[in-house]
């Protein structure tokens, strides 16, 4: 059974994520503030943590930084729906950033994605000179392991299953969320297009066709 920390000072919120995730059939732990996260929590045992930005005594972040070294993913559950706020999360390793009122059912769906508990074929994918382990969720060019973010590893997934393909921007946003790619401003899937080619390096061509979308060829 999967542990999930849920960090949410709203008593109404917290209650209906409590209800859901266990119904869903998660052990969930649920705290208030961080400081009773920080003296009070084994944050080792952790699968997932939910998080909210604003929190009586500070931020959410504060407890991503302690997950951060054990590489628990981390969901933003905030009220705080601010563009380069959700970029600079996301780019500091958050699996997934969710404003309130938020759908439960697409949170649902964003957890599953960031245990990886969504249903992949366990083969070798090879896109240029990068190589996909999808059993073991891992990226490799020649011996090196490339550190991606969920959401990173989900779209060099997308463009490794559509080689050659011109894919549309709505079509990627939608294959990434599994729900309408409204949920998402345009540059965001731009800025995590740029990381794929900062890490990825000459190792993957993603060519750019204005105006419609992305190719990578095999």
């Amino acid at each position: 059974m999967k542990k999930i920390l849920v960090v949410e000072d709203d008593a109404s919120i917290a209650a209906a994520l409590q209800y859901a995730l266990e119904k869903e059939r998660y052990q969930v732990t649920h705290k208030e503030t961080i400081d009773s996260v920080l003296k009070g929590t084994d944050l080792s045992g952790i699968d997932l943590a939910i998080l909210d930005m604003q929190l009586p005594d500070g931020s959410g972040k504060e407890i991503a930084s302690k997950l951060k070294l054990s590489r628990t993913p981390v969901i933003y559950l905030t009220v705080v729906d601010d563009e380069d706020e959700i970029v600079k999360s996301l780019d500091d390793g958050a699996a997934d950033y969710i404003t309130k009122p938020f759908r439960m059912r697409e949170l649902l769906a964003r957890i599953k994605k960031a245990l990886h508990e969504e249903k992949e074929n366990d083969t070798i994918l090879r896109l240029g000179g990068a190589v996909i382990d999808t059993g073991a969720g891992r990226v490799y060019v020649g011996s090196q392991v490339i550190e991606l973010t969920a959401l990173e590893y989900r779209l060099l997934l997308i463009f490794a299953q559509n080689q050659s393909i011109l894919l549309k921007r709505e079509q990627i946003l939608e294959r990434i969320w599994d729900i309408s790619g409204n949920f998402v401003e345009d540059n965001t899937l731009t800025v995590y297009v740029k990381r794929l080619r900062e890490k990825l390096g000459n190792a993957v061509s993603i060519t750019t066709v204005r105006g419609i979308g992305y190719r990578v060829d095999s």
